[in-house]
């Protein structure tokens, strides 16, 4: 969201239908929507309305006497050279790369991790305008083939292309209609695994990237590698769940195919297992049948969620939150589907967030302790810890190997660490880890800076873990502006990370940026989620007040000098505050958030979103939405804000 005061200023939306509104009836509740013109993207009064914005949105912005100066330094700042942790196929290791400016990361290829690299895929090179972009891909298991899905102008929409690893020729296969998918190769590199929606039908108004069709009927198919898209196997789909979403993926061994079935955001799913091993002749007898493939339901209710770690034949070891909010590991033989056992019991304070098989019999696991990351060695068959790998205060990004490697990757960040990725060799009796590159950023001192943790209690006694960013020996007499950012939602952790644009700000310009860890999020588990949704979500709000009440409290800024800030759930966070608490902050900066509680589920995937707010056509569920929909709660000057847990005037002491 930009300037509040934007929203009387005379260009806030077309004369044309200024006085157009329409009458929805909630449950008995009679509720006006002026707004309802702007669900139609392609409409030329909503063409113009976002014109007009942009306009005043530039006028704004130039009144700005600093914004260039921030620019010049921001750009110095990022033209670094960036690394990401390379991972193996075949007898080749790949990599992302970046020499500073380049718009997207490029992807490499070298024969050995001494070897001389070469670019194998440029993504800056897709478009002339730079609006395509790389969005997911997958190497084949002997590193035959890259395929990799392009994405327009940021659409979730994806075309997938394959490319031979030789002699870098794109081959012709171009598969579309792809969406929310992985791409998962048989290990005869034939070809893979992917999912999609069915083609809008003949003479259907359908602009995929601006539609605001609701996503329905995902289906999962097999590509053969050189052969037109028409002629994929259909492998599973389920007519009479449209909402349903399926992903899968081959084990290790290449003999079994994993579906995952989600039907939501929660953090649940069904899994199916097909034994592939048991066809004689492979896929190719599926072509041109119509039947699907034969999956066995291992998993088939949604009271859990289950990731896939490793197998032995028949015995299975997931990642698992069955009866474990914190998680845990747990072991199935397919043989025996009812009998499961805990590998690794589920910590009592700290959350179980990854589990990697590695080295044949080991598997390296990493928690999270109070927001920070905690990484073990430990036995794949018995669970039992073997080794703790020393990291510092911060948060572990990736952890590229597979459990035929005995060479680990593993990625590192911190607010003050740029990014190191550590080369860890299992094959020795204590596990040798040592710096394999490290990200520099040209002028940054780290001992120019300070990173504290606090815990704020919210309005319920809930304490609320908070990192706090500042220049060293700040005096806390309210003087440094402030950035506050949280997202509370969707079991997603916010841990901590770099950001070159925050450390120029609070660098150059004496700011503090802060992190709250509010409920909603993933940081203590799923409870801690549940607490921040649903009927709850109110707690994620009261949460980030409190945190902003710390910050002005204990000296770090005053009200005017506070921004906060969150994108899409985060984005709704930020609608919501500046209602309940205007007085409380000088500047918001809510992007694509979800601002319309009452009809966000009839949009795109938005019907996903229903598992952690809830959705206004039941009765229970409106009375929560209506609270605090920012769309619903957006109040004049005079008019005091109806039953939340803040009532004050709207916009008060707002300057922004």
């Amino acid at each position: 969201m930009g300037s509040l005061s934007a929203l009387n200023h005379p260009l806030q939306y077309p004369t044309a239908r200024r006085d157009v509104s329409v009458i929805d009836d909630y449950h008995g509740v009679k509720i006006a929507d002026p707004y309802r013109w702007l669900e139609d993207p392609d409409a030329e009064e909503v063409k113009e309305f976002v014109q007009e914005q942009v306009t005043l949105t530039e006028s704004v912005l130039k009144t700005c006497d600093t914004r260039e100066k921030l620019r010049e330094k921001i750009t110095k700042s990022f033209d670094h050279p960036r690394y990401y942790a390379p991972f193996k196929r075949g007898n080749k290791y790949f990599y992302f790369y970046n020499t500073g400016l380049q718009a997207q990361d490029v992807l490499y290829v070298q024969d050995c991790l001494e070897g001389e690299p070469e670019v194998l895929l440029d993504p800056n090179g897709f478009s002339k305008d730079g609006t395509v972009s790389l969005n997911t891909l997958s190497i084949s298991e002997d590193a035959k083939y890259l395929a990799y899905g392009l994405s327009t102008s940021g659409s979730d929409w994806i075309t997938i292309k394959v490319m031979h690893v030789e002699n870098k020729i794109v081959e012709a296969d171009t598969l579309n209609w792809v969406k929310f998918t992985s791409i998962s190769w048989t290990h005869d590199s034939k070809g893979f695994f992917y999912s999609r929606y069915p083609a809008p039908k003949e003479g259907e108004n359908f602009d995929a990237g601006t539609e605001t069709n609701a996503s329905l009927y995902h289906e999962l198919y097999y590509h053969f590698v050189g052969t037109d898209q028409a002629e994929d196997i259909l492998c599973w789909r389920d007519p009479e769940n449209p909402k349903y979403m399926f992903g899968a993926g081959v084990t290790d061994d290449g003999k079994y195919l994993l579906l995952y079935i989600t039907e939501s955001c929660d953090p649940v799913n069904k899994v199916y297992y097909c034994d592939m091993s048991a066809f004689s002749d492979g896929l190719e007898g599926f072509r041109g049948r119509t039947d699907l493939l034969p999956f066995v339901k291992l998993i088939d209710n949604f009271d859990a969620q289950y990731q896939h770690i490793a197998n032995d034949d028949t015995e299975f070891t997931f990642l698992a939150n069955k009866d474990a909010p914190k998680y845990k590991i747990v072991r199935v033989d397919l043989k025996d589907p009812g009998s499961w056992i805990d590998v690794v019991s589920e910590s009592e304070k700290d959350v179980l967030e990854s589990a990697c098989a590695v080295n044949g019999d080991k598997m390296i696991v990493s928690y999270l302790r109070d927001v920070k990351y905690v990484l073990q060695i430990r036995d794949l068959k018995t669970g039992s810890l073997l080794h703790q790998l020393h990291i510092d205060i911060g948060s572990v990004t990736g952890i590229s190997a597979r459990r035929k490697d005995s060479i680990v990757f593993i990625s590192f960040a911190s607010f003050l660490t740029p990014g190191i990725i550590y080369q860890c060799n299992l094959d020795t009796e204590v596990p040798d880890m040592k710096i394999f590159r490290e990200i520099t950023v040209p002028g940054f001192d780290r001992t120019e800076f300070q990173v504290n943790q606090v815990f704020v209690p919210s309005q319920d006694g809930t304490t609320i873990p908070m990192f706090i960013v500042a220049r060293k020996n700040i005096k806390l007499d309210g003087s440094h502006p402030c950035l506050l950012y949280a997202y509370g939602g969707f079991n997603i952790s916010i841990t901590p990370s770099f950001s070159v644009s925050r450390t120029v700000l609070t660098r150059h310009l004496g700011a503090v940026f802060c992190i709250a860890n509010i409920r909603g999020g993933g940081e203590y588990g799923e409870e801690w989620h549940k607490a921040g949704s649903l009927a709850r979500k109110q707690n994620c709000f009261d949460d980030f007040i409190s945190a902003s009440e710390y910050l002005v409290s204990a000296g770090y800024t005053q009200p005017k000098k506070l921004c906060i800030e969150g994108g899409s759930n985060g984005g709704l966070l930020i609608g919501a505050c500046i209602n309940q608490r205007p007085d409380q902050f000088g500047c918001a900066l809510a992007h694509v958030g979800v601002m319309d509680m009452l009809r966000f589920h009839k949009f795109t995937i938005g019907h996903a979103w229903t598992s952690d707010f809830g959705c206004s056509d039941k009765k229970e569920e409106f009375g929560w939405l209506i609270k605090y929909s920012p769309l619903h709660n957006v109040r004049r000057p005079w008019e005091q804000h109806p039953e939340t847990t803040h009532s004050v005037p709207i916009y008060d002491a707002v300057d922004c």
